[in-house]
C-alpha cells in the first residue's frame, strides 16, 4: 500500500504540476500559466505523492499559498489527479497550506473555486462584498497579480472568473 507524502514542491516537479494542472486549465477550472510563472512561484507550493514501499513516487496533487497582504493568503492551483481523487489528497494539501500560512502568520485564507462543497467542509465561507478595510483595497488595487483582482472582485477579471464562488477562512 503506497503512503501518502505531502511535502514543498521542488523545481524537478514544475512539469509534473503543469502536467496535473492542464486537464483542469482546458476545461477551465484552474487558471493556465506559462512555466516560467510556475517556477518563480516553486516555494509556493507544496505536491502529494504516492510512495510505493519500492520507493517509486507519483505525484498526484498540488497546491500554492499565495501571501497577499500582511494577515491575508490565497490558496492557489489546488489539483488532484482523477484516479487519487476521493482519497483524501486535497484535503491533505489544504491542511499543509493551511500549517504554511499560520506559520507565516495569515490570519485569512481566500480562495476562488468551483469546489464549493470541498472548500466549505474546511471552514471556508462565500465572501458578499469586499473583505478588507478600504486603505488595503487601495493598496491591493495596485497589484499586479490576478488573484488579487479576483479577491477584491474587480470588473476586468469577472470574464474569467464566471462559475467561480470566492470563499474566505478565518484561521
Amino acid at each position: 500500500m503506497p503512503d501518502l507524502v505531502v511535502r514543498s514542491a521542488r523545481t524537478s516537479d514544475i512539469r509534473s504540476i503543469r502536467e496535473l494542472v492542464r486537464p483542469h486549465a482546458e476545461s477551465r477550472v484552474l487558471v493556465s500559466k506559462d512555466a516560467v510563472t510556475y517556477y518563480e512561484a516553486v516555494q509556493q507550493f507544496r505536491v502529494a505523492e504516492l510512495v510505493q514501499p519500492g520507493g517509486d513516487a507519483q505525484l498526484v496533487g498540488c497546491g500554492a499559498l499565495h501571501v497577499m497582504w500582511e494577515d491575508l493568503a490565497e490558496i492557489r492551483t489546488l489539483a488532484v489527479s482523477p484516479d487519487a481523487k476521493g482519497r483524501g489528497v486535497g484535503s491533505r494539501l489544504l491542511e499543509a497550506l493551511m500549517a504554511d500560512a499560520r506559520e507565516l502568520g495569515v490570519q485569512r485564507l481566500f480562495c476562488l473555486t468551483f469546489e464549493v462543497d470541498f472548500f466549505s467542509r474546511h471552514g471556508f465561507e462565500v465572501i458578499e462584498g469586499q473583505a478588507v478595510e478600504p486603505e488595503v483595497y487601495a493598496e491591493l488595487v495596485r497589484s499586479y497579480d490576478e488573484g488579487v483582482a479576483e479577491f477584491l472582485d474587480l470588473e476586468r477579471v469577472k470574464p474569467n472568473t464566471l462559475g467561480n464562488t470566492r470563499m474566505l477562512l478565518t484561521l
